[in-house]
């Protein structure tokens, strides 16, 4: 399921199949205009219902995330007149919600059906309310991804006259340069509408403008990844009971309440209580944040450094260099409560374990408000709520059952080895967060080498302390190594094992989202080892290579135009790869087609290579800028403008997307898209090689 969103490139990326000439597609989307009620009178408001029946297996992108997260927003453009005025936010209607880690944030979808309303004041008797939309489907089973543009009319609403002047008001007033997004209105109800970037060229003026919102509906996140995250958060609680912080406190409340009058009404109280406490956690983090909040988490180097440094901070307590503890005064304030008695009492018993456990629980549930964070108001709810369900379950079950506390393990040294295995963790992720920053930011500080040497040395130690090699502060002698810490420590360094060949080159994909990129490697053994000499003249002019890369150290260019020049000075055919950042069947067919030694021989030897990415959103200088013949809008950046290069000169606008073309860039044969058979791909290449020499 996450693999799919990572298909999605913006605003014109999508995934197509066939191997033969591919025409534009239309959107899977199907869209009716209706009002909330058939009559109303003039100076009254009515709300616009935009309704979306979605093909089966579909999807389409909400409206309330993150503009510039990536995937393309649904939005409604409307023509600028007199008849009537916007009135507050698009509020999508119970949109799903879901985190993806190559946009760095929130995507919300539409599935089966997607609908949004409008609310709009009228202002005249008969009012014209018509504009264009553009939104976004992808597949669910393919990944195909396709754009959507259309124009859409409201027809048949009956207005009542009544007394009074028509205020000379349009629907929008707005500035006429592309690159702001300032909007000047007559009225205060024109809240949060901005003119649409790039909706026109430079020598045109704008005729409309597009309702911008950040509006964010409180749904739940649907769907399996949900699950899995209430999963997670519930295993969580279970490993917090086993820390020393937590599993000792466990007897002692249990003969609190079977000695007291309604002991097991209490016991079920003080459970419920502890979920209440944790679910209030989660609840208030879910209110403060919004919905650009997972960006700026994922990739501003201020709250990574933070987390990065909490992580740290935890795992050296946990290995018992100091003890975190909340000051002394409030924790006893909630004691003295607790001994008052009654109901309340039992409540603040509850909030003082909380308090208590803070040192061995904080990472633990700090590491689950993260992975929840990003503006979404369930997600931290069930996170909390299911991870303290887990905490609460064993204090009243034993309450309840006081005979099964003879079966409890005897608190012991076995605590303290959980708590410093999960100090261990604790700072092997801290370098995560670390890494993330580094990357974004350019930093080379932690590069994949020095990323996996510290995961190295931090998971041969765990598997030493396992075997009792290693002791820290709070351990007690081992004097034999039980079978479960040996097998765990088999695990261990069977995962160091593991690593070792990354530092030389090996891809390690299975630890792929956590390790920096390959080409950041100092030494890379595949690269020396290969002898592969550069295709391209010394000196040769590379426009854009010092932000893109080619895989296999292929040699090529990033720029089309720099690609067919040297091309006729070689006498070779151009490769066109169509590519971007986020589409992952671009990176399988180079990780599974583009290896196959036969397609690189063909590649290095007989092609010169250019790649075109169409979601890179680096601008260029004002003078590059252009106006696009396709939908009359300013090309900015070099994403832009390579994807119109695709719609425009090659009628397609999937990635990834593979042409061979002449010294003019006129296809020499059928284009070709995703497939994962090597012998498809020399056959392709080897035809355009033919077809090139003729």
């Amino acid at each position: 399921m996450k693999r799919r969103f990572f298909f999605l490139l913006i605003s014109v990326c999508f995934f197509l199949t066939q191997t033969t000439f591919a025409q534009i597609q239309k959107a899977k989307a199907h869209w009716t205009y209706t009002f909330s009620k058939p009559e109303v009178k003039k100076g009254e408001t009515v709300d616009l219902i935009f309704s979306a029946t979605i093909d089966k297996d579909w999807y389409m992108y909400s409206s309330d995330f993150d503009p510039d997260l990536g995937p393309m927003l649904t939005t409604f453009t409307f023509e600028k007149n007199n008849t009537f005025e916007v009135s507050g936010k698009l509020k999508p209607q119970n949109p799903k919600t879901k985190f993806e880690e190559v946009w760095g944030g929130n995507v919300r979808y539409f599935e089966g059906k997607g609908v949004f309303i409008q609310t709009i004041k009228v202002l005249a008797d008969n009012p014209v309310i018509k504009g264009t939309s553009e939104y976004q489907t992808c597949s669910h089973v393919t990944g195909l991804c396709i754009p959507g543009n259309e124009d859409f009319e409201f027809k048949g609403l009956k207005v009542a006259s009544v007394g009074g002047a028509t205020p000379n008001v349009g629907a929008v007033v707005g500035t006429q340069d592309s690159s702001t997004a300032v909007v000047a209105t007559p009225t205060d109800n024109l809240v949060d509408s901005a003119f649409s970037k790039d909706a026109q060229g430079p020598d045109s003026a704008s005729k409309s403008a597009t309702i911008k919102t950040s509006a964010n509906s409180d749904d739940p996140a649907a769907g399996k990844s949900l699950w899995g995250f209430a999963l997670a958060a519930f295993l969580s609680g279970l490993v917090a009971l086993l820390t020393p912080c937590v599993f000792p406190i466990i007897p002692m409340t249990v003969s609190f309440f079977t000695n007291q009058e309604k002991g097991k009404l209490k016991a079920l109280i003080y459970g419920i209580s502890i979920v209440l406490i944790y679910t209030l956690i989660g609840t208030v983090v879910s209110r403060l944040n919004g919905p650009a909040f997972a960006n700026f988490l994922s990739t501003h180097w201020l709250p990574n450094l933070l987390f990065f440094g909490i992580f740290f901070v935890f795992g050296l307590s946990f290995l018992g260099l100091f003890e975190i503890v909340l000051p002394s005064g409030f924790v006893n304030k909630m004691d003295q409560k607790a001994d008052q008695g009654g109901y309340a009492g039992v409540f603040f018993m509850a909030f003082t374990l909380v308090l208590v456990s803070f040192s061995c629980t904080g990472p633990i549930v700090g590491s689950l408000l993260v992975a929840s964070a990003g503006g979404e108001v369930v997600k931290p709810i069930i996170g909390m709520a299911a991870f303290s369900s887990a905490f609460a379950i064993p204090f009243t079950l034993f309450a309840l059952f006081p005979q099964w506390l003879k079966s409890l393990p005897k608190s012991g040294g076995w605590l303290n080895t959980v708590k410093v295995v999960l100090g261990f963790l604790e700072l092997a992720l801290a370098l995560k967060f670390f890494s993330i920053a580094d990357q974004v930011y350019h930093w080379r500080l932690l590069d994949r080498d020095i990323y996996l040497a510290f995961w190295i040395v931090i998971f041969s130690l765990l598997g030493f302390y396992l075997l009792g090699k290693i002791r820290t502060p709070h351990d007690s002698p081992l004097e034999k190594v039980s079978v479960p810490r040996l097998l765990l420590s088999i695990v261990t360094f069977t995962f160091v094992v593991y690593m070792i060949p990354g530092m030389w080159g090996a891809p390690l994909k299975a630890l792929a989202g956590y390790l920096p990129p390959q080409h950041t490697l100092d030494f890379d053994l595949n690269k020396r080892t290969a002898g592969i000499a550069s295709t391209l003249p010394p000196g040769e002019s590379r426009k854009y290579a010092d932000l893109f890369h080619l895989p296999h150290e292929l040699d090529g260019f990033f720029d089309y135009k720099d690609a067919l020049a040297y091309a006729k000075k070689v006498n070779k055919p151009v490769f066109i790869d169509f590519t971007g950042h986020g589409c992952v069947n671009c990176r399988e067919m180079e990780a599974r087609v583009w290896v196959d030694p036969a397609v690189q021989q063909l590649l290095r030897n007989d092609f010169v290579i250019v790649a075109l990415y169409v979601d890179d959103k680096t601008e260029l200088p004002e003078a590059s800028w252009y106006t696009s013949k396709y939908d009359n809008k300013v090309k900015k950046t070099i994403g832009a403008q390579n994807a119109d290069l695709q719609i425009v000169k090659y009628n397609n606008n999937a990635q990834p997307h593979y042409c061979l073309v002449d010294h003019e860039g006129n296809l020499l044969v059928p284009p070709k898209n995703y497939d994962l058979k090597p012998e498809n791909f020399v056959a392709f290449l080897e035809s355009g090689k033919a077809a090139f020499k003729k």
